[in-house]
């Protein structure tokens, strides 16, 4: 894991939350949903293949602790998530991530995906400083 460097597309869309045992977490920075994406700490991974068979149980289990700070985000934000998301993309941004995303039928894209739709919203500070603070809570 020393050769481990997170990919710059994350750092330009995503603030740090926590590391967690396999995954960096990090808040992306779209506030139309309560969202997360986890990026193994592995050099030169693409694909969830690449993970050990232990990682990979590993990043399930990180993707569930991630749904709860997903969940801790929308009611910290009085918009509580009603569907957890889950995707490993990776067409853009091919370092092995997942998303995990907190969805509402009156959210911008519902039902389908959020990828492509529209631009992404700045959150406010105040709202940022909330959905930080309630899944770093959550993290722990």
């Amino acid at each position: 894991m020393s050769d481990f460097i997170l990919s710059r597309a994350f750092l330009e869309t995503s603030a740090p939350l926590a590391s967690l045992g396999l995954s960096e977490a990090r808040l992306q920075a779209d506030a139309r949903w309560p969202w997360i994406v986890l990026i193994p700490r592995m050099a030169k991974g693409r694909e969830i293949a690449d993970l050990s068979a232990a990682d990979r149980a590993r990043l399930i289990e990180e993707i569930t602790v991630a749904g709860r700070a997903v969940r801790a985000i929308g009611a910290a934000l009085g918009r509580p998530v009603e569907k957890l998301n889950v995707g490993l993309l990776g067409n853009i941004t091919p370092q092995l991530h997942a998303h995990v995303v907190g969805r509402r039928p009156d959210d911008a894209a519902w039902p389908g995906p959020v990828w492509g739709v529209g631009e992404a919203a700045a959150y406010a500070p105040e709202a940022l400083e909330t959905a930080l603070r309630a899944a770093r809570q959550s993290l722990q």
